[in-house]
């Protein structure tokens, strides 16, 4: 049995402090003599050990829900699960140019975010033993999820991320080096990063070929994704009279320096043209190599402290019940 709050139990030290305080004050008097000499000649006078008795359940019932705060618990369900030993992040560009409908998903035409959160959702699914982070980037780069074995967190926040939340931009360099800082302290045997961008850095913070150097250094392997169709893409705009219209623009992505960046790292550069192809590369990407281990965890805990208040109320109860009939007192 453990406790969730364990400090409360310190309270118990100053149970036989207050007894014994309660003790040495005693009852207030029910009558009041001016002398005590009337009562001499009264024989056969025994001392009731009632009071003791009432005072033994009420310390007890303070005792119990002591207990009960400090949430006794018993550990159920220890799982022993296997683990990869990888660790991955998937970076995932939200620059405006994202918003181009060059992919179709489930016959309806669909934006680069939105087939790109479709594809790592079904991604995330396939490796529920890896432990996988979430980094979003635009003109910055911020942490969207650590690390972690809870991909239900991880889908829910994946959700979440939306266009236009970040600055705009593309720093590609600034995406990759937020990874970086979260992987490379790890002890997992492989260290991934699968960066997710339509276009060419724009916002010269950190160089990619630089943060590259750094996965090298500190042992990541990145697998860059250029997303979008070849030539010219459908970007959705806004009227005067507030209806969409569909304006082609050219498909700008640095497939020099995320080829680069992947090879420097030991990793692989993909194109993802189209809605089959996008699926393919995460299909291959998950055949990354994989090392067994254990770890352990409890999945879930028994809360005893309703059986430990419940003793409470009961011997509370029994007090009261006592008091109030067979060693009720006068007055």
């Amino acid at each position: 049995m453990i406790f969730a709050n364990p400090w409360v139990l310190f309270l118990l030290l100053l149970v036989p402090v207050f007894a014994w305080l309660r003790g040495r004050s005693g009852r207030r008097a029910a009558f009041l003599y001016s002398s005590v000499s009337i009562l001499k000649g009264i024989t056969n006078i025994s001392r009731s050990r009632s009071g003791a008795f009432m005072n033994f359940l009420r310390w007890l019932a303070v005792i119990m829900f002591v207990i009960a705060l400090a949430r006794p618990q018993i550990p159920e369900g220890e799982t022993t699960v296997s683990s990869s030993g990888v660790d991955i992040i998937l970076a995932v560009d939200l620059s405006n140019s994202m918003r181009a409908e060059d992919f179709t998903l489930e016959g309806s035409r669909v934006n680069r975010l939105e087939i790109a959160r479709d594809v790592m959702r079904k991604f995330i699914r396939q490796r529920p033993d890896d432990r996988l982070g979430l980094v979003a980037f635009a003109g910055m780069a911020y942490l969207a999820v650590p690390l972690t074995l809870d991909h239900d967190f991880l889908l829910a926040n994946l959700e979440r991320l939306e266009l236009g939340m970040i600055e705009d931009g593309t720093a590609i360099g600034d995406g990759l080096t937020t990874c970086i800082n979260r992987l490379k302290d790890l002890e997992a045997k492989s260290k991934i990063v699968i960066l997710i961008t339509d276009g060419q850095e724009t916002v010269n913070n950190i160089p990619p070929l630089t943060a590259a150097e750094v996965a090298k250094a500190v042992g990541v392997k990145v697998y860059t994704i250029g997303v979008g169709t070849r030539g010219k893409a459908p970007y959705p705009h806004i009227n005067i009279f507030g209806k969409v219209q569909y304006i082609m623009g050219e498909v700008n992505i640095d497939e020099k320096t995320l080829t680069e960046i992947a090879q420097l790292t030991n990793g692989k550069y993909y194109r993802a043209d189209n809605t089959e192809k996008f699926f393919e590369i995460y299909q291959e990407i998950d055949k990354l190599e994989k090392t067994e281990t254990k770890i352990r965890r409890y999945s879930r805990y028994q809360e005893l402290f309703v059986y430990f208040a419940a003793c409470g109320m009961v011997f509370l109860a029994l007090e009261i019940l006592l008091s109030q009939t067979i060693f009720r007192t006068i007055p």
